[in-house]
């Protein structure tokens, strides 16, 4: 056999080795991750669900999830031990930010786009906006205004008198 036939199959080869060597060291990260994990900690499971970490045992972990509840997951259920600025930020809403004195982005856009004088304190207009249509009373009236007095009326696609 020619090193040309081989190519491909070695080629293959080579591209499984480094797909399974990067799989097992994101692998061996989580693991670690898990194996960091103290009690107080806090935790998101796999999930989603954020909790703190109450009791850390070989297999399973004991998290209280809120006031009363505590609950066991096995630690393979456990996707990220966060830092306690990201955890209150998650949790609690607490934001840790040093610029404590910047401007506050608002939830909606009504502050940004008030004038003055406010939407509701000015007068609304009653007039009817001409969006070129015409409503259905004024095209009689307009066909009649064409129509001559004596002459025959228009005769549409149906009326043809052509066989």
């Amino acid at each position: 056999m020619s090193l040309l036939t081989l190519l491909p199959f070695i080629v293959l080869i080579g591209a499984m080795f480094l797909m399974t060597r990067s799989a097992k060291k994101k692998q061996q990260q989580a693991v670690e991750m898990r194996n960091q994990m103290q009690p107080g900690s806090g935790i998101r499971t796999i999930g989603g669900m954020y909790a703190t970490v109450k009791e850390v045992n070989e297999d399973t972990v004991l998290v209280d999830a809120g006031p009363g509840v505590e609950l066991l997951f096995a630690k393979n259920a456990i996707g990220a031990v966060l830092t306690d600025d990201e955890y209150n930020r998650i949790v609690h809403g607490v934001e840790h930010d040093l610029k404590s004195d910047a401007d506050i982005v608002p939830d909606d856009a009504s502050s940004l786009t008030e004038t003055d004088g406010s939407a509701a304190d000015a007068p609304a207009d009653d007039k009817a906006v001409d969006l070129g249509k015409k409503d259905a009373a004024d095209e009689p009236a307009d066909e009649a205004a064409e129509a001559k007095p004596g002459a025959e009326p228009k005769k549409t696609d149906g009326d043809s008198e052509a066989k």
